[in-house]
């Protein structure tokens, strides 16, 4: 016997818990047994204390620490609707919700109330999954009421992204002023044009004229004004009635007018000249050129769909390029200098993804590799590099309407293989080399008082580094030092003109290109010391983490890179 009772054996029922709640879901049906009634207005529902305690927060907290209620045999609630607690108590038994566009927003409130937080961001999915331009407006204004950062979150991406449809619904025109004036006056907002701010400005002022034109100087002081084309200006605000009738307004065009008229007074004017710019957009990122592992140039050009996660290959260049220069302007793609295997190149390619073409354009005033190139103002900017014989300080501008490269104002160094971006409105130059020695310093060039000038040097010296701009953060990665490829990544904060390291790159990486989509930072290729690599990794600056995915398919490093987003080819 004592054998017998040493072979023990723990009998489990894989089904006990659904079978039980079942029948007392049954049971309560038939008004058996219950102890309780919740009560909404003249709405009554029966139900047991120890399921309701066991399965919602809000009553396990009312039932077990002794509130008034525990001894109640009615208990009313206030602000839930009948058919959102009733569809609650029903979650107790059976743990489901069927939720639709009619009755989703009351199951949240009534989630919320009871805190059953796996209900309420079930809501909250459902509701971020079904954003459209015409309820976009009314979802964030909800989900910040009932505390759904998530949710809030999603719907101010979304406003961003199709601002151009939000505007034109019938939720935008019914806004109150001061949410307005918060929307213009974002950075982020997904517009091609300026021109498109200003016409939700009127826009919202027509659509209830006799009370809102009072508020039209605040909302033309959300409008970066002097960003709109002068012949708009001409034809479209200056002409407009609810401008000219107002002396302030005039005051902001006047302000406009003088950008254009008097250069030397755009340094004045900066609050209302920086560029829209929505980072986190969806977009494809295009790797161009490149080298072999043999250390050949390549035409080859591939492209990531960081949605589906895949490369696949586009139509090559012309030309072989490695240490090209890559920037994207009005939806086009341009391959700019670079070297082809035998000399350093000064052509450009520019490349259009409605067509699938590239085709030849204007060349620089320079030959040029391992060159940086920006886009900033509606305006293509190449900085420094290595002409054959020495590195370059000399800058260059195109301009797409005149077709032209312009010399401007050259960097304080001379700077090749350094980091070029665009970032908050101005011009960063960051690291290289000039020959003899490799910089951690960095300059910003401001394109309305044409000028140059140093702020904090990075944390450590870096050329063939990556760099790009995310939420409001300006990032280096990688590189070289002089003596060792690196993985560490440094952030710059406008706010504090400070540098600070965060979580370093898997794989150490010289020569990386760095671009920003859809929120994330992507490292691209690069090269490790020992070999060129094909490999990808994607910054999240919410965890501070790097992760891989899937790595290029025909490259094998010192690839140039470039983002099209969708909403501008579509």
């Amino acid at each position: 016997m004592a054998d017998l009772a040493d072979d023990a054996v723990l009998f489990q029922a894989s089904d006990f818990a659904s079978q039980g709640y079942s029948l007392m879901q049954d049971i309560r049906r038939q008004g058996k047994l219950c102890d309780v009634t919740l009560k909404v207005g003249d709405h009554k529902f029966t139900a047991h204390r120890i399921v309701l305690a066991a399965t919602i927060p809000y009553f396990h907290a009312m039932f077990t620490h002794d509130m008034v209620e525990c001894k109640q045999d009615e208990i009313s609630i206030q602000g839930i609707e009948p058919s959102a607690l009733e569809a609650m108590v029903n979650y107790a038994y059976c743990g489901q919700v069927q939720m639709d566009v009619t009755n989703v927003q009351s199951l949240l409130v009534a989630a919320s109330f009871l805190q059953l937080h796996p209900v309420k961001e079930a809501c909250c999915s459902f509701l971020e999954d079904r954003l459209h331009p015409n309820n976009c407006l009314g979802v964030k204004r909800f989900s910040e009421t009932y505390m759904c950062h998530n949710l809030a979150e999603a719907s101010n991406r979304y406003i961003q992204h199709n601002f151009i449809e939000v505007y034109k619904s019938e939720e935008f025109l019914s806004l109150q002023k001061a949410e307005v004036l918060q929307l213009l006056s974002r950075d982020e907002l997904n517009v091609k044009h300026e021109e498109e701010v200003y016409e939700a400005a009127i826009q919202w002022i027509r659509h209830d004229e006799e009370r809102r034109k009072e508020d039209l100087v605040d909302l033309m002081s959300k409008v970066r004004l002097p960003l709109l084309k002068p012949q708009f200006i001409i034809e479209r605000v200056m002409t407009e009635e609810l401008v000219r009738s107002s002396h302030q307004c005039r005051d902001l065009v006047d302000e406009a007018k003088d950008y254009y008229l008097m250069p030397q007074r755009r340094s004045q004017l900066s609050s209302r000249l920086r560029p829209r710019c929505c980072t986190d957009i969806p977009g494809r990122i295009y790797a161009v050129g490149g080298l072999t592992q043999a250390g050949e140039s390549l035409s080859t050009v591939e492209v990531f769909d960081p949605i589906l996660q895949q490369w696949d290959l586009a139509p090559p260049m012309a030309s072989l390029r490695s240490r090209v220069g890559v920037a994207v302007l009005a939806g086009k793609l341009y391959a700019i200098g670079g070297y082809d295997g035998e000399v350093r190149l000064s052509t450009v390619e520019e490349f259009d993804a409605e067509t699938g073409k590239w085709s030849l354009t204007t060349g620089m005033n320079s030959k040029r590799s391992a060159l940086g190139a920006a886009t900033l103002v509606g305006k293509l900017y190449v900085c420094g590099g290595y002409d054959g014989i020495s590195s370059l300080s000399s800058v260059e501008c195109y301009d797409p309407d005149t077709r032209k490269w312009n010399l401007v104002t050259q960097m304080i160094r001379s700077r090749s293989a350094a980091g070029i971006a665009a970032f908050e409105g101005q011009l960063y130059a960051l690291g290289g080399h000039d020959g003899l020695q490799i910089f951690h310093s960095v300059e910003v060039y401001n394109p309305h008082t044409y000028r140059w000038s140093l702020i904090s040097p990075m944390l450590t010296k870096r050329c063939r580094l990556g760099v790009a701009g995310l939420d409001g953060k300006l990032y280096a990665c990688g590189g070289y030092d002089g003596s060792g490829f690196l993985d560490s990544v440094e952030m710059y904060d406008p706010a504090t003109n400070l540098w600070t390291f965060v979580a370093p790159m898997n794989n150490r990486r010289s020569r990386v290109a760095v671009v920003s989509t859809c929120g994330r930072l992507y490292a691209i290729g690069g090269y490790d010391g020992k070999t060129n690599l094909n490999t990808v990794e994607v910054y999240t600056p919410e965890t501070n983490t790097w992760t891989y995915v899937a790595p290029m398919c025909a490259h094998e490093g010192g690839v140039g890179v470039g983002v099209i987003p969708w909403l501008t080819t579509s």
